[in-house]
């Protein structure tokens, strides 16, 4: 990956004060902030609140809806009753404001036992939602003393994501102390491109964890939003513009390979399969080294493409090396085209290496690589560490590109004499978005999907609606077929209604036959664990798969037919795509049930869409049109490119502002040298993903 032009600077006072330095933050919990990748006081004050939490006024208990956040005063007017023990305590009660009576549930605290009775008035502040045959119920609700509550009125509270055992007070005292040291924050844009902005980027950082009001917290992310964006393209344009009169180092004008593999197809690729291998064709032996994105669709053929190129590079002598995003998806991929050179009879040597790849198996395929017998590595991350060096390394692929990022490409380019570059993704976004966020890689676009499979089918439906997915679920896993069950969070939260999948999960288990298995998958878990219950999925010995997002990308299970996702409302349409894609990859009928959680009678523009459509470019079209000004104050709906804080869809407007201020930067200054931006280049050096060129 072609290095920016300019070299390494020091960081300000605040990126060098480390965390241990803070009061409060011990060695048990420093080392907890850093394996989250906090180690500096400037860590903390990028690693922003998820979410925020405004007290709302109290409400009469008869103006409760399912889906909604409620502040009720109310009294405990029933016994507090505890069902099972420790983990699986279940307390619940009823309460009554006088008007009206809810019911309360809380799990996995027993020690409420001791602390709630009968006669108690509390604020109770939680989600509302349909406790079937015991009506409205309150999940989890936080209590407060009235007085208490009266006090928090008016305040926004931001709430973190962070590692168990630390709390948010103890995190909030360590942001505070990191912003008292702030004098020296720089703010990164020119004035002239900010002077529509309310707020400085150094109160900007202020109002985002400590907000004074909405509209200043508001104004804060909109400001910290623009930075994110033209940090991230200028540091694409800068690519590009390094690397526009960069010739070929790995000419590769033969064809053979690619050929005889074209011969041997059990099928005929697609019109759009032959123009995208055409044009990749075209750079492989052309004047100029390639960095192209191969966007498809879930579905579209892309790793039969990306076999081609790979049969080309070992065609010119050169090494090809193919990255996946997870251990399973590359051992599948290893597994598929080891078994498909065997039958063609090609010779061309394949290896795979991951983190799970050890000892003598491990030696022997670093030496595979080193010597060149491996033709064709396939691998994850494990392919950019130390100890592993190329023979000839011609050509890098980076598989879903979004989850690794510039920094990772540039490692493993680094690995080889500027190979060639070509990353897949199956993120359909829409073309006004992949100009400027794409900027530094010519596009090849599958729009069409191979012959032989069925539409998938689709379904909107409220949650009163699941017991007959349930049967449906049951049906077809007794025909030999796999399901999955997405929930929006981890497990429960106090200010945010929705699903979360370590209770669902246990309610899954006792609502399926025992026979059924269940596995359960989320981000929090150590990546062993993660790898080795997608394995137990491929394999059958899990049979329903209740998972976070984290399945997102992940493998081909083509006896998978059944994706329900709950809360569906919650997330972003490219997202939702992105999880139906998971089925429908076999021959078999597949199912994408979508459950809107929200309560709202009103049909959901955007899920109407994913129940018409199983086109990903139109989904990522509509969903640029539908996509207001994101909620500040719920979840954010997607995750495409990993920004920190900005959302390509909700925050467009901008992104486009933030375009338009990288081409007047450049303009001005090609090589950001001008003294006046010297915390830019500072800032584009660190955010702009580049270490590898430092």
């Amino acid at each position: 990956m072609p290095c920016l032009p300019f070299g390494k600077e020091k960081m300000e006072r605040v990126s060098e004060l480390t965390i241990e330095k803070l009061q409060g933050i011990g060695p048990k919990t420093a080392a907890q902030l850093k394996e989250a990748g906090l180690r500096t006081a400037e860590d903390l004050l990028r690693y922003f609140p998820a979410d925020y939490e405004i007290p709302e006024p109290v409400s009469p208990i008869r103006t409760a809806e399912a889906g909604r956040m409620i502040a009720v005063r109310a009294r405990i007017v029933s016994a507090v009753q505890m069902r099972g023990f420790g983990r699986d305590a279940v307390i619940s009660f009823r309460i009554s404001d006088g008007l009206g009576f809810l019911r309360v549930s809380f799990f996995h605290m027993p020690y409420l036992k001791g602390q709630l009775r009968q006669g108690q008035e509390r604020i109770f502040r939680g989600v509302v939602r349909d406790g079937g045959k015991y009506g409205l119920t309150l999940i989890q609700p936080r209590l407060y003393d009235p007085e208490e509550y009266e006090g928090l009125q008016g305040r926004i509270r931001p709430r973190y994501v962070l590692p168990a055992g630390i709390s948010q007070k103890r995190f909030s005292a360590a942001v505070r102390q990191a912003l008292d040291l702030m004098s020296d924050w720089p703010d990164l844009l020119p004035p002239a491109y900010t002077q529509e902005e309310r707020i400085s980027g150094k109160e900007a950082v202020r109002q985002m964890h400590f907000p004074e009001s909405r509209s200043l917290l508001e104004a804060a992310r909109s400001r910290l939003v623009l930075e994110e964006f033209t940090l991230f393209i200028l540091r694409v344009r800068l690519i590009r513009q390094s690397g526009e009169k960069q010739g070929n180092p790995c000419p590769m004008p033969r064809g053979e390979l690619a050929a005889q593999a074209l011969q041997s197809l059990p099928y005929t690729l697609t019109e759009a399969q032959k123009t995208a291998f055409a044009q990749i064709r075209a750079d492989l032996s052309g004047p100029h080294r390639m960095n192209r994105l191969l966007q498809g669709d879930v579905g579209s053929g892309k790793t039969a493409v990306a076999l081609l190129a790979l049969l080309t590079a070992a065609d010119n002598g050169f090494q090809g090396a193919f990255m996946a995003p997870t251990e399973v998806l590359a051992e599948q991929h290893y597994a598929k085209l080891s078994k498909l050179l065997a039958e063609w009879q090609l010779p061309v040597g394949i290896v795979l290496l991951t983190g799970s790849v050890k000892s003598a198996r491990r030696r022997d395929t670093l030496r595979m690589i080193r010597d060149g017998e491996a033709g064709i590595v396939i691998g994850t991350h494990a392919l950019i560490q130390e100890g592993v060096e190329y023979r000839n390394l011609g050509l890098v692929i980076t598989d879903e590109q979004h989850r690794f990022g510039v920094r990772q490409r540039g490692q493993l380019a680094g690995k080889g004499d500027l190979p060639h570059t070509l990353v897949m993704s199956a993120t359909p976004i829409p073309r006004t978005l992949a100009i400027i966020l794409y900027g530094d890689l010519d596009v090849s676009v599958l729009h069409e999907l191979p012959g032989g499979r069925k539409p998938i089918r689709n379904a909107v439906v409220t949650p009163a609606a699941r017991k007959s997915a349930y049967r449906l679920i049951e049906k077809e896993i007794r025909a030999g077929h796999r399901a999955y069950i997405i929930c929006p969070f981890i497990e429960a939260s106090e200010s945010l209604s929705g699903e979360n999948v370590e209770d669902y999960a246990e309610n899954v288990r006792k609502a399926f036959p025992e026979d059924i298995s269940v596995g359960l998958l989320h981000g929090r878990l150590k990546a062993e664990e993660k790898n080795q219950i997608m394995r137990d999925f491929v394999a059958g010995k899990i049979q329903l798969l209740v998972s976070t997002t984290v399945v997102e990308v992940g493998v081909d299970v083509p006896e998978a037919t059944v994706m329900m996702v709950e809360n569906a409302e919650r997330f972003g349409l490219a997202q939702l795509h992105q999880l139906r894609g998971r089925v429908g990859r076999g021959e078999a009928q597949s199912y994408a049930i979508f459950v809107d959680g929200s309560g709202k009678k009103e049909k959901n523009k955007r899920l109407e869409i994913m129940n018409r459509s199983n086109d990903g470019f139109e989904i990522a079209e509509e969903d640029l049109r539908l996509r207001g000004p994101g909620d500040l104050f719920g979840i954010r709906q997607s995750g495409e490119m990993h920004f920190r804080l900005g959302d390509i869809y909700t925050d467009h407007a901008i992104l486009l502002k933030a375009a338009a201020a990288a081409s007047g930067i450049l303009q001005e200054d090609p090589q950001l040298l001008a003294p006046e931006h010297g915390n830019l280049r500072q800032a584009v050096l660190k955010y702009g993903w580049q270490e590898e060129c430092l």
